[in-house]
């Protein structure tokens, strides 16, 4: 439409010569809405695992934000480009707030293939690295050791070190450990051919066709591959379980439902 957009050099000023790759992959910048300068955001990731990164959250909910296209372009240096990120918008934003959902989080090859489970968190933090920190350290992971969030904590972008975090709210919801297998352990036969493509064998033979007029190959295997192969063999089970729980209950009859005295839908076999 009539929005305008400015280029993220411009945006940004000399912050742009501290960026750990965004230059080397988007030698020109990038674009990205005018009207972002200034504004106050509000993200509202999930907690769940994810193939590039271990977990994804909401310095990731940010990739779609703020990288308006060629966004696969980044994922060779995924982590690097998520603390690039974050730069970007504790420059730009005026207040950058995240409330993410753990009712239910999704474990293994993520952010596609996940396996879902009703865990009952809710999540809200200004800090974007201590709340994916926290939503690591749920899934059982330990939140140092995942590159983006190391790398922000290092560059005093937040804080990534669960000890010293405040967590304020249930104490003994902080306390969990789901002990979560993570995405590496049962890859997919697609999240595997992407390592290699990224990361390994495929990356000189492959990689180059996803900077051409070749790129929509990778979209159409991928649908192929996903809802014709994984989530007919694989997925119907995994939401069959989830919707009998009482939030699936809930998202399946919103529509239906009436409060109770308390004003809570009725859906039986309670939330606790």
């Amino acid at each position: 439409g009539d929005e305008p957009w400015i280029n993220i050099r411009d945006a940004v000023g000399p912050l742009a010569d501290k960026f750990l790759c965004l230059n080397d992959v988007y030698p020109d910048g990038f674009m990205i809405p005018k009207r972002f300068i200034g504004e106050n955001i509000l993200h509202l990731p999930t907690v769940k695992t994810h193939v590039f990164t271990t977990t994804t959250g909401a310095m990731k909910n940010a990739f779609g934000g703020l990288l308006n296209e060629k966004r696969h372009w980044t994922h060779p240096v995924i982590h690097e480009t998520l603390v690039d990120l974050l730069m970007i918008q504790k420059k730009i934003h005026r207040g950058v707030f995240a409330v993410m959902d753990g009712t239910f989080a999704g474990d293994g090859p993520g952010p596609r293939c996940m396996v879902p489970h009703v865990k009952n968190v809710m999540l809200a933090s200004a800090d974007q690295v201590a709340i994916d920190a926290v939503s690591a350290k749920l899934m059982g992971f330990d939140p140092m050791a995942i590159k983006y969030i190391r790398m922000a904590h290092d560059l005093g972008l937040g804080c990534g070190d669960p000890r010293d975090i405040d967590i304020v709210g249930d104490a003994d919801a902080a306390n969990e450990n789901w002990h979560f297998t993570g995405p590496f352990k049962k890859m997919t036969f697609a999240s595997q051919m992407q390592h290699y493509i990224y990361w390994g064998p495929l990356k000189k033979p492959i990689e180059w066709s996803l900077k051409t007029v070749l790129a929509p190959w990778a979209y159409m295997a991928s649908v192929i591959y996903h809802d014709s192969i994984w989530y007919p063999m694989n997925a119907e089970r995994n939401i069959k379980r989830v919707l009998d729980s009482p939030w699936g209950r809930l998202f399946e009859n919103w529509e239906q439902l009436t409060p109770d005295e308390n004003g809570f839908p009725d859906v039986g076999g309670g939330f606790a």
